[in-house]
C-alpha cells in the first residue's frame, strides 16, 4: 500500500491523493496538454489508484518556465523530480507525445531498479517508428488549424488570437520534442505494455500500435476504440477498466474493483 505523504514537486499534480492507494499511476499528457487533462481519470480511478499527472513547464501554473523541447531532457527531469518520491508499486500512462515520454521515463526508472508494473500507451507509434512530419515548423495559423482538425479538448478556443498566442509556444515546443525524438536501441521494458488507440485517429494508423510489442519482454495487447485522436475523452470508462484489470492482475489491487 502507498501510504507515505508525497512532497510537492512542480512536475506532479495529485487531484485525489489517497492513503489507501495500491498504485501510483504516472500520467503524461499530449503535446500542448497539461496535468488537468487527467483529472477525470484521477477521479474515476481513486482511491485504489493514485494518479500523478505530469505538469510540463510552459503552461498553466508553470507558464513562466521555459518549455523543454526534447523528450530525453524532459524524461531526465521527470525522473529527477519524481523518482525519489515513488514509494510503492507504480505504472505509467501516456497519450500521444506523452506515450513516448512515459516509455523513456519507465526505462530510466527501470535501470535504477524501480521497475514499473505496466506501461499504458495511447495514440502514438512505437519509439522506433517515430516520424518527423514537420508540424513544429508550420506557421501559427497552420498549427491552430491542425489542432482544430483533431477536435481535441478546447480546440474551439484556437479561433481566438489571444488564446492562440498564449498556448502556441508550448504546443510548438511539444511538437518539436515529439517529432525530433531519436530512439536509441538498448534494453526494453520488462513489464507488459497495453496499447490504446482510436480507430479513426488521423495521427497514427492502428497497425502502428502493434510495434510497441518490440519494446517489452512482457506481453502486449491493444484495445481499439471508436473515435479519433482524442477518443479517450469519450472512452474514459473503458480505458480506466483496462488499467484496473491490468494492475489487478499484477497482484496489488483488491480483488473486486467493481468491474
Amino acid at each position: 500500500m502507498v501510504g507515505k505523504p508525497v512532497k510537492e514537486t512542480a512536475w506532479v499534480r495529485r487531484f485525489h491523493p489517497s492513503p489507501e492507494a495500491r498504485y501510483q499511476l504516472l500520467c503524461f499528457p499530449h503535446s500542448g496538454g497539461s496535468a488537468s487533462f487527467f483529472f477525470p481519470f484521477s477521479q474515476r480511478l481513486a482511491p485504489e489508484i493514485d494518479v500523478w499527472s505530469m505538469q510540463y513547464p510552459g503552461r498553466q501554473d508553470r507558464r513562466s518556465e521555459a518549455n523543454v523541447p526534447h523528450i530525453h531532457e524532459m524524461a531526465d527531469r521527470v525522473v529527477e523530480a519524481v523518482g525519489p518520491r515513488l514509494d510503492g508499486p507504480y505504472a505509467l500512462f501516456g497519450h500521444s507525445m506523452g506515450a513516448t515520454l512515459a516509455y523513456e521515463v519507465g526505462l530510466r526508472l527501470q535501470s535504477s531498479g524501480r521497475h514499473p508494473e505496466a506501461l499504458f500507451v495511447s495514440g502514438r507509434p512505437a519509439p522506433h517508428r517515430n516520424v518527423d512530419k514537420g508540424l513544429h515548423r508550420l506557421s501559427d495559423e497552420e498549427i491552430a488549424e491542425d489542432i482544430r482538425a483533431l477536435d481535441g479538448t478546447g480546440s474551439e478556443m484556437f479561433g481566438d488570437a489571444d488564446v492562440l498566442k498564449m498556448f502556441l509556444p508550448a504546443i510548438r515546443s511539444d511538437y518539436h520534442a515529439a517529432e525530433t525524438y531519436e530512439y536509441a536501441p538498448g534494453p526494453v521494458l520488462k513489464c507488459p505494455i497495453r496499447g490504446f488507440t482510436g480507430f479513426s485517429d488521423p495521427r497514427v494508423e492502428v497497425s502502428e500500435l502493434h510495434h510497441w510489442a518490440d519494446h517489452t519482454e512482457g506481453s502486449f495487447t491493444l484495445d481499439v476504440f471508436s473515435g479519433g485522436h482524442f477518443y479517450l475523452v469519450d472512452e474514459q470508462e473503458g480505458i480506466a477498466s483496462e488499467i484496473e484489470r491490468t494492475l489487478s492482475g499484477a497482484g496489488h489491487l483488491q480483488g473486486n474493483m467493481g468491474l
